[in-house]
Parts: C-alpha cells; sequence; structure tokens
C-alpha cells in the first residue's frame, strides 16, 4: 500500500561543497523538525542529506509496517551515497535520529563528525519493555504519546503522529542495546547539545554519550527549549553552533 506524504514531510537534499552532513529526524517525527537546520547547513556550503526515515511523515497505519531496521539501513544507505561523492561526512540527529547517528558512526569509522541532538541511545527499563509486551498481548498496537510536540516556543507544534507504535518502539530498544554498548567505537570528534528540560528523552543519555565516546566531545546546554530543540527557542544557537563546528572539523 502506498501513503501519501503529509505537505511539508518531503526529504530535502542539497549538493554543494565537498564536505557532506547527513540530517536525522526522531522516531514519529519528520523532516519538518530538522529541515531549518538542513537548510542552515546548506547555504554554509555543505552538501546535505535529510532523508524522511521509511514509514514518516505519512500515517501511523504507515509506521506500524517498518521498524529499526528499516530506519537504519535507510540512514547508512544515506550517509553511503554522500560519502561516495564527499570528501568528508558528518552526521547530525536528534532524539532516535541521535541513536541513529550514533549506529552509523559505530559502522562506519571514517565519519568525519557527530551532532547529538537530545539524542537517545539508551534502551528503556525492564518495566517499560514488560508494559509495552503487555499491551501487545492485549491487541494494543499504538499509544498515545500524551506530549506529540514537545516544544516550549510558544505557537510552535511539532508536526508528528502522537502515538508510538509498539512494536516498532520495541525493536529501536532493542538495538539501543548495541549503540549504547558500542559508543566506544566513536572516534570522530562530537558535538552534544541537551535541553535542561526534556520531557521526552531523558539527559542521562547526553551524558552517557560524552562519558563513552573516544573521540574528543563538546558538550552545550540549552536552557531555553525542550526535546525538539531544533525548532524551539534554541534553533538559533544549534544552528550557528553545528555550523562553526563542523566548519572547524573540516577545516572550512
Amino acid at each position: 500500500m502506498t501513503f501519501d506524504i503529509m505537505p511539508g514531510c518531503e526529504p530535502f537534499s542539497h549538493a554543494d561543497g565537498p564536505h557532506g552532513v547527513l540530517v536525522l529526524h526522531g522516531l514519529t517525527g519528520n523532516p519538518t523538525s530538522m529541515r531549518p537546520l538542513a537548510e542552515r547547513l546548506a547555504g554554509a556550503g555543505f552538501t546535505v542529506e535529510l532523508p524522511r526515515l521509511p514509514g514518516h511523515g505519512t500515517s501511523l497505519e504507515d509506521i506500524l509496517t517498518t521498524d529499526w531496521s528499516d530506519w537504519s539501513g535507510a540512514a547508512l544507505a544515506a550517509y553511503d551515497t554522500l560519502a561516495a561523492s564527499c570528501t568528508h561526512v558528518a552526521v547530525v540527529g536528534l532524539s532516535m535520529g541521535g541513536g541513529l547517528a550514533a549506529f552509523v558512526a559505530e559502522r562506519r569509522p571514517g565519519i568525519g563528525a557527530c551532532v547529538f541532538i537530545n539524542a537517545q541511545v539508551r534502551t528503556a527499563a525492564p518495566e517499560l519493555i514488560d508494559g509495552i509486551n503487555e499491551f501487545i498481548a492485549g491487541g494494543v498496537e499504538t499509544v498515545e504519546s500524551g506530549n506529540s510536540s514537545d516544544v516550549k516556543k510558544e505557537g510552535v507544534v511539532e508536526l508528528s503522529y502522537g502515538a508510538w507504535p509498539l512494536r516498532p518502539l520495541l525493536t529501536m530498544f532493542k538495538a539501543f542495546e548495541d549503540v549504547h554498548e558500542n559508543l566506544g567505537a566513536i572516534k570522530a570528534p562530537c558535538l552534544v547539545m541537551t535541553s535542561r528540560e526534556d520531557h521526552t528523552v531523558p539527559s542521562e543519555n547526553s551524558d552517557d554519550i560524552v562519558a563513552r565516546v573516544a573521540g574528543p566531545v563538546e558538550h552545550i546546554w540549552l536552557e531555553d527549549s525542550y526535546h525538539v530543540a531544533t525548532i524551539d527557542n534554541d534553533q538559533e544557537l544549534i544552528e550557528s553552533m553545528t555550523v562553526a563546528f563542523l566548519h572547524r572539523v573540516f577545516g572550512q
């Protein structure tokens, strides 16, 4: 079955200089949350790919047909496409996109840099996993998120599904066991940005990235944004710090 893409949720692609950046959105989100950052990077002279991950930006029914293997496969394929034409490639990810960024970096040791924004790299607590399995056993496939748009800025709402797809969610949590275990394989320079107040992903995820990656790390706290910080009050800070960091790492 083919699902229509919601207006504005299309992927973004920009071919420019020799340095590439892969930009990845989060679970149940879509490219709208990362498009301003992707466009800022494109304007700064980078070649940019912002894919729409499988099952996203269409309908909740669509995402139920996908899982971590689809999302991680799409991320790796997009990275490899950039790497085939660019001298260096960085990966930037928000939320689950940050976990995907770590996944890509762990499997592509030639990666140039990583930027993690309120990234999730930890699996869920056993009691949460048990609860999800109980829901599924009872015939429940989705659960309302209760906080579908974790944005502090007044008048800004993230265009997301507003519900968690339970079976796909379990595959993400399972994958994060390996992602978290292998953070030490990341040797590229990393920029980690973390909201002080995040109702979706605990800041301990960022703490683990900072403590475990093998490459040099810069950690910035975002004081005026919630989880979807890329479209929140700290948007300008995130964009300017990301561009400056990548220019510095790539010697531009």
